[in-house]
Formats: C-alpha cells, sequence, structure tokens
C-alpha cells in the first residue's frame, strides 16, 4: 500500500497504517455509504474521517494506476492547496491507494473530522431557517472568495460545504474535494458554478444580489446569468434521472 503523509502527522504513521489495515472491521460508519465509504475513527486524540473511495471500473483501473492521480491523492493535494489560500476545508492527514503492477483498486482519504451545524442542503429544505438569508448571503461571499482567489470547485453541490454558525460568524468548510480547477475564472464560469446548488427561484436571486454588490455588476446581469445556468443544469439533471429509470427497467425486462 503506498502511504502519503502530511508532515503535521509523520509521527502517527503507524497508526495511520493501522486504520486503514483496520477498515473494514472496525471504525464508525458515516453517511449512508451508496458510493464511497466514510468512516470515523480515533487518532491520538483526534477524531479522523477516512474516506475510501469505491473501487474504479475496469478502464479506471488501467487509467488511475498510469494516467491518472487517483481521488484520494487530488483531494489530499487540493485540501493543501486550499489551505495555503486560507480557504476552509478539514486538515488533510493522509492518502493512501491499493495497486498492482497493472492495475489500481482501492484509495483512501484521511482527514480531520469537523463538527458543522449544517449544509447548505439545509438551506434549500428549510427556508424558513433561521438567519437563512443571512446565511445564504455570508454563502455567497465565501463563493466570491473562492471565485477571487482562482479556486473553480467543480462538485459545489447542497451537501459539500460544510457550515459552522459560531454565534452569527459564519464559517465554511469544503469537502468532497477531488474536482477542483485552480486558474483565474470567467465571469460566466463564476456564474455556472451557481448552477448545482438550488433550483429555487428566490434563492438564486439572494445570491445574485449579493454577488452582485461585489462585483459591481448589475444585479439583473447577475441573476439573469446566475439563473439560466441553473435552469440549463435542472434539465440536464431531469434527462439523465430520467435515462437511468429507463435503463433500469430494461434491465429487469432482460
Amino acid at each position: 500500500m503506498k502511504l502519503v503523509i502530511s508532515e503535521n502527522f509523520e509521527s502517527s504513521r503507524k497508526e495511520i497504517l493501522d486504520l486503514l489495515n483496520h477498515f473494514d472491521g472496525k471504525g464508525e460508519q458515516f453517511g449512508p455509504g451508496l458510493r464511497n465509504t466514510i468512516k470515523l475513527f480515533e487518532l491520538q486524540g483526534m477524531r479522523v474521517n477516512i474516506k475510501a473511495f469505491r473501487i474504479p471500473n475496469p478502464i479506471n483501473k488501467v487509467a488511475y494506476r498510469f494516467l491518472r492521480k487517483s481521488k484520494a491523492e487530488r483531494s489530499f493535494n487540493y485540501a493543501l492547496k486550499l489551505l495555503e489560500k486560507g480557504i476552509g476545508t478539514p486538515r488533510p492527514v493522509a492518502y493512501a491507494e491499493e495497486t498492482s503492477p497493472v492495475s489500481f483498486n482501492r484509495s483512501f482519504y484521511v482527514s480531520e473530522h469537523l463538527p458543522y451545524d449544517l449544509t447548505y442542503r439545509e438551506l434549500v429544505n428549510d427556508t424558513a431557517f433561521p438567519q437563512h438569508e443571512e446565511i445564504l448571503r455570508a454563502f455567497t461571499r465565501f463563493t466570491y472568495e473562492l471565485h477571487e482567489k482562482q479556486v473553480q470547485f467543480l462538485d459545489h453541490s447542497p451537501g459539500n460545504t460544510l457550515i459552522q454558525l459560531n454565534n452569527g460568524d459564519f464559517k465554511f468548510f469544503l469537502v468532497d474535494l477531488n474536482r477542483m480547477n485552480f486558474k483565474p475564472l470567467t465571469f460566466e464560469e463564476r456564474m455556472q458554478n451557481f448552477s448545482r446548488l438550488t433550483c429555487k427561484r428566490e434563492m438564486v436571486r439572494t445570491m445574485a444580489s449579493e454577488y452582485a454588490r461585489l462585483t459591481g455588476k448589475p444585479e439583473a446581469e447577475v441573476f439573469e446569468k446566475m439563473w439560466s445556468y441553473t435552469v440549463e443544469f435542472q434539465k440536464t439533471f431531469r434527462r439523465k434521472k430520467k435515462l437511468k429509470k429507463k435503463l433500469k427497467f430494461w434491465r429487469k425486462q432482460t
């Protein structure tokens, strides 16, 4: 097993390796684990989160072995980059990869497990949530900060930002980090980055209002772009969902 550890946790190498070797039989399950499996462990008095990415398909087994960095390695490296830029994310501890000479099996990303009060999803599900608009505007400022620091978070979706309330001093932490670009972003790319968050028009209007204030652009222009990308994403999402249902039905018939 290849194991890369953050310099801050090098002294815990033996303990980290032991956690990984006993991942399947120990630890506290976190979340439903529909695609990837996440478990919580104790590491020298600190709670850590270990994410085991599912075994890739045969093509990606070769690609991850020879051509592409694994999701675990990207998550680890991107976390380091975010922290260097002053952007909140759980501290990276280590990543590990199980490989053979010709193939790739599982990979693991180990990070600090942060307590949090909610994610963006709670804002979508409950528009009466206390301080809803204040949190939404603060979230928009956080997204603007990402853009200004040349971070394009491709999985900017409802469950991937942890929010700590801190009596009104809201803090945000990105998770699920394996898909990111680091580059200057165009206005179009910035607006598209909001498309996966919500289909609720009034929430998009509030985010557009705050983003327009930060950029000095006309609010109507920002809302028009932000909403058009949201509608486009929702159409694509529903089309894919419908196709998956059809494929599932056809498989049952054969």
